[in-house]
């Protein structure tokens, strides 16, 4: 497929692109359409509609990199509705998955971990006949007539209550005054018990005001996303987007190439990056994330703000990268490193999310300290992001070295 670019024009290349995508745009929203009401209907368009916002986004980049190509006019009209298209179809997802994170961290942090294993009980060993004879005899040379046993045996009864009395199979005990033994430690920590404590006393109300809110969000998203399907703005951009599928609308005379375009968007990228904090975020902990969001700033999401930059210049540029390379797989370095903006975004949005459940008025102090410890979590795991984007990006430097 790049040799086949290097053989086109930059404007042929360009439209293949533009007309693959606007057609799986097409496909997708038929999809939709076509799905029935039924559990095997509403996962088929929740899965049209994926597709349709990843088609969108594309042909939205698109149109943003490589503008210089395409009618200044007609571009600036289309891409701002791509743009409102992607972000109300990904609203009813987004709530979704955040409320699954979220519970699955409350779950973590309140489940108490599993109490280690009993130590074992020390026993007698069954010696065996000729060693009972030699014992006895031993016995009987040192000790008065009828006092014959095992050595160990008396042994553990000069040592007292810190030793187990050897006793039938299946009848095991510890003595009174064992302090650390299994019966001892089993009433310390029961497998389903129930955990306790102020995160576990609040958890259970954290996890409900938590599904309350998100699921109120998620029915409003999906409400707005039927509304749009239904809109006279919709139908606009879905014909704009057939004819894309048909014809491209190109500069006359373009004046610039795809290779200098996309070299842009990736310099852009680099120079978003080099504003990071990497040497920072190369520490496994730093607990700058944690420090940050804590802060009583009226922007609480200032400090993110330079890593969704990151995030949306990465996208920008692998997109690029799909114009250029067709279907040659792409870097993965960049692979990876979106992965981690892309938690580093769900870990950011989940923290918010607790949060405002914690400015909730009248709730319990139990219910805001769960929601308080479920924030710092979710800020621990945006750190661990940076982390991970760190490590992905400079994964050739690590590796020379």
């Amino acid at each position: 497929m790049a040799q086949q670019h290097h053989e086109m024009t930059a404007g042929e290349a360009l439209s293949v692109y533009l007309q693959d995508q606007a057609t799986d745009f097409l496909r997708s929203l038929r999809l939709h359409r076509e799905s029935s009401t039924d559990a095997q209907g509403a996962e088929e368009s929740l899965a049209a509609a994926r597709a349709l916002r990843r088609a969108s986004r594309r042909i939205g980049a698109t149109l943003h990199t490589f503008r210089p190509l395409l009618d200044p006019e007609w571009t600036e009209g289309l891409r701002p509705e791509l743009a409102w298209l992607s972000g109300t179809l990904a609203r009813e997802h987004a709530y979704a998955a955040r409320l699954e994170r979220l519970l699955t961290a409350l779950h973590r942090l309140s489940t108490p971990p599993p109490a280690p294993p009993p130590d074992p009980v020390p026993t007698v060993p069954h010696p065996t006949p000729a060693a009972v004879t030699v014992t006895a005899a031993a016995a009987v040379g040192n000790r008065p007539a009828g006092r014959v046993g095992p050595p160990l045996v008396e042994r553990s009864r000069e040592l007292g209550d810190g030793w187990a009395q050897p006793t039938a199979p299946g009848n095991r005990e510890v003595r009174a005054g064992t302090a650390d033994g299994p019966k001892a430690r089993q009433s310390q920590a029961q497998p389903g018990k129930k955990p306790s404590g102020p995160l576990a006393v609040g958890a259970a109300k954290a996890a409900a005001l938590l599904e309350r809110q998100l699921t109120l969000a998620r029915t409003r998203a999906h409400s707005a996303a039927l509304q749009a399907f239904g809109s006279s703005r919709f139908h606009a951009v879905a014909d704009n987007v057939a004819v894309l599928a048909s014809e491209v609308p190109l500069r006359p005379t373009p004046d610039a190439d795809l290779e200098a375009l996309a070299a842009a968007a990736e310099y852009h990228l680099a120079e978003a990056v080099a504003w990071l904090p990497l040497v920072q975020a190369g520490l496994p902990y730093n607990a700058e994330a944690l420090v940050h969001g804590l802060a009583a700033d009226t922007a609480p999401d200032a400090q993110d703000a330079p890593w969704l930059k990151v995030r949306s210049l990465l996208r920008l540029h692998r997109y690029a990268q799909e114009v250029l390379l067709g279907d040659t797989p792409q870097d993965t370095r960049l692979v990876l490193a979106g992965q981690a903006l892309d938690l580093h975004r769900e870990a950011a949005e989940a923290a918010e999310a607790a949060a405002s459940a914690a400015r909730t008025p009248r709730i319990a102090p139990a219910t805001a300290y769960a929601l308080g410890v479920l924030h710092a979590d979710q800020r621990h795991e945006v750190e661990a992001a940076r982390f991970a984007f760190q490590r992905a990006w400079l994964r050739e430097s690590v590796i020379a070295q």
